[in-house]
């Protein structure tokens, strides 16, 4: 650089050309930093790395005074890595090891890195170094540790059951508690293909989305840097909708359940249309059927009425109280009939008869549970007489 300034003026941009040039294929961060006075920002690293915080003045100002004197005197001793997250962003983590303290935050922005940093410090000046609880890294320890603190939160009972014994059928026995770090993508991609291969394609989408979650909780808690299922391909199956019951097969499940414990479970699954895990919260309430809506999500609870229809009224006559059947048994009764129908078919048939029978779709809607849309939602609030109303249509020939 020094050498520069003996150039004579008409020669001096091929030569600055020639001299940067070589100096950008051998310069080192090193050598960068010392040219630079230290001054390394965010436009100085753009495809990655690491580099040493350097704070403004004004910065230095907010610094708790415990650490305002060791960054003045010793210089900045935290350490910024630069990472790509997404297809197009950045995030930068910004750790601070010494004298016993382990300070690490992250933030897609950098000057929003560094306030957090700067806030992290003062409360360490205020509550002390509180250790905070230690996240395993083995993959059997971390995923419990994902399904009681995040997953358990985030979904519906039923779900978490389901999403657990997935995950110990298939997940579990291929890691064991290997380090998370030492888990390839090659790994994941197996277990998606060999459940493809065995056509288990519905179980190949849950396995798929269960990973992913693990991962991605695992990179935001600065266990991974990256998501191994960035890099596992896989298709998500078309899943087939439900097929209705004829009314010759209607006809047969219900004189074949009869006499039996399930047998008004089955007419009040044909007859309103509920999900089947939402068959034990049934009551009876005056002319309609109360159940608790299972999808509604963060866990709020919603009910939803249906009407008692001129189908269904024949087999609660005379009935206070509805005795649930085991899903299990129901569903294993329902398989045998129909092997090639699913319990769920109940509920495309209700829809079904709904649509033939001429019911409107804003009462079809709130009989199956389903939300409105936009300001409908908002707006729309059918009386208890509009429903039975409608309810009414509801009847036909076997």
């Amino acid at each position: 650089m020094d050498y520069l300034k003996y150039i004579p003026v008409e020669e001096r941009d091929e030569t600055t050309n020639i001299i940067l040039k070589a100096a950008a294929d051998s310069l080192t961060l090193d050598k960068l930093q010392a040219l630079t006075d230290g001054k390394v920002t965010e436009k100085t690293i753009t495809d990655g790395g690491s580099f040493t915080l350097r704070l403004t003045e004004k910065e230095l100002t907010k610094l708790p005074k415990t650490f305002k004197k060791e960054f003045r005197t010793d210089g900045c001793t935290a350490h910024i890595r630069k990472r790509k997250s997404g297809k197009s962003g950045w995030n930068y983590e910004i750790r601070y090891r010494r004298n016993g303290y382990n300070v690490a935050v992250s933030a897609n922005e950098l000057e929003q890195a560094k306030k957090k940093f700067i806030d992290r410090l003062h409360e360490l000046e205020k509550f002390g170094n509180v250790q905070m609880p230690t996240i395993p890294s083995g993959f059997k320890d971390f995923s419990n540790y994902f399904f009681e603190n995040f997953y358990k939160r985030k979904v519906k009972a039923e779900t978490y059951r389901i999403g657990i014994n997935q995950y110990k059928n298939h997940i579990e026995p291929n890691f064991a508690n290997f380090p998370l770090k030492r888990i390839a993508p090659k790994s994941c991609q197996d277990i998606i293909d060999r459940l493809d291969k065995q056509e288990k394609y519905k179980t190949a989408d849950d396995i798929f989305s269960l990973l992913n979650m693990i991962f991605k909780t695992a990179v935001k808690l600065n266990l991974l840097e990256n998501n191994p299922m960035n890099l596992v391909f896989h298709t998500q199956h078309e899943r087939k909708h439900g097929v209705a019951l004829t009314k010759a097969e209607e006809k047969r499940l219900l004189e074949a359940t009869k006499g039996t414990p399930q047998h008004v479970m089955f007419a009040i699954a044909l007859y309103t249309g509920l999900r089947p895990n939402e068959y034990e919260t049934v009551r009876i309430d005056g002319e309609f059927i109360i159940a608790i809506n299972s999808k509604r999500k963060n866990n709020k609870i919603e009910y939803k009425k249906i009407p008692i229809t001129p189908m269904l009224a024949p087999y609660i006559a005379g009935i206070d109280k509805i005795e649930f059947s085991s899903l299990r048994i129901m569903r294993d009764r329902f398989n045998k009939l129909f092997p090639k129908h699913k319990l769920y078919d109940l509920r495309t048939t209700f829809y079904t008869r709904c649509q033939e029978c001429h019911i409107s779709d804003v009462a079809i809607k709130k009989f199956v549970g389903h939300t409105l849309g936009g300001l409908a939602e908002t707006y729309t609030d059918l009386s208890d007489e509009s429903l039975l109303a409608e309810c009414k249509k509801f009847k036909y020939e076997y």
